[in-house]
């Protein structure tokens, strides 16, 4: 008998079909191909978050509902899945399941599972969205909160009476914006709802990739917000680089690149740094914050393979500052005790 040695073969062998999505930095699908590669320790994690892979596993057989596992597996110094907790993980779904992981499971194996270590519970927000993104790929209904949230953000329930529309239902809305006028909707709202409901779209369309149309209208409220809330839209912006890129030299111009503005671009909008001046405006803020902010924050993003090299080659750039100078002569202090 075959040994198994990913979970893509475990879940094939039990003639299952599956999906996978990342739940760590954002709620995003990862392509099957790459997901195999990340599995065969070929490439590194594309989304690590503080030295993790946390993902989520979608797998159901014809006609049933699907069954879901959230993962959180440890990845060595490139990036790649450590392969020890990997087969841990797989030896003990094995031991739990057999070859069948849709198979009818006794009060015993369902604790073992449960509770197994490298299990975790995504946020609230995350997991609405979650749900949401799956039952729209499987071709299932949205939630029942869908219909009221659709109504408020169509004008059909005074925009001030939000407290009842569940979060669930917004994102519902927001994953399927191609529907009737979602797209439209959510635009025409999103200047005259209350902050609460802003921020709530907002934290739906951190995960989603706008439309052009969507992205203008979100970027038209940041730089409208106060101080307080422009990072609720900047998350929402994370997909759309230019704008992600240009709302975060403003911020750098107006001196508002503070600690949790910074964690918010390293943990949502970290493709913005790819661009070589936006990645110099961040390095520069976070050389001012404390030498541990700098070192663990910079630990954070250099894990993130598409800009691993980048920021590597910016701790030899001769036209830093000098303060960040110090930062990077921190880091090297810190990395060699």
């Amino acid at each position: 008998m075959t040994e198994i040695t990913t979970l893509s073969q475990f879940l094939a062998t039990a003639n299952t079909q599956f999906q996978i999505y990342d739940l760590g930095r954002r709620v995003q699908n990862i392509d099957m191909m790459a997901f195999h590669q990340i599995e065969s320790l070929v490439s590194p994690y594309p989304y690590p978050i503080q030295g993790h892979a946390l993902f989520a596993i979608v797998f159901w057989q014809e006609s049933q509902q699907p069954f879901i596992w959230f993962i959180k597996l440890p990845l060595d110094e490139q990036g790649l899945l450590s392969p020890a907790p990997r087969q841990q993980f797989i030896k003990m779904i094995l031991e739990a399941l057999g070859r069948d992981p849709t198979q009818a499971l006794t009060d015993e194996q369902q604790q073992q599972l449960a509770n197994h270590p490298f299990s975790f519970k995504p946020n609230q927000q995350k997991l609405a969205l979650f749900n949401a993104l799956v039952r729209k790929q499987l071709g299932q209904q949205a939630s029942n909160q869908y219909e009221s949230a659709a109504q408020y953000l169509s004008g059909q329930i005074p925009v001030d009476q939000w407290q009842h529309i569940g979060f669930q239902g917004l994102a519902d809305v927001c994953v399927r914006t191609a529907l009737f006028d979602h797209q439209q909707e959510l635009i025409n709202i999103l200047p005259t709802a209350p902050i609460e409901v802003q921020a709530a779209i907002c934290e739906c369309l951190e995960h989603l990739t706008l439309t052009q149309p969507l992205a203008d209208a979100v970027f038209a409220r940041f730089q409208q917000a106060p101080i307080e809330y422009k990072g609720v839209f900047l998350k929402a912006l994370a997909s759309h680089q230019p704008f992600s890129q240009e709302a975060i030299a403003s911020l750098n111009k107006q001196n508002q690149l503070d600690d949790a503005m910074l964690i918010t671009i390293a943990a949502r909008n970290w493709n913005a740094l790819k661009d070589d001046t936006t990645r110099k405006i961040f390095l520069e803020a976070l050389a001012k914050q404390s030498q541990s902010f700098f070192n663990q924050v910079f630990a954070d993003i250099v894990a993130i393979p598409s800009l691993r090299n980048a920021l590597l080659t910016d701790l030899r750039n001769p036209e830093r500052s000098a303060q960040l100078s110090l930062a990077i002569g921190g880091l090297f202090k810190a990395a060699s005790l």
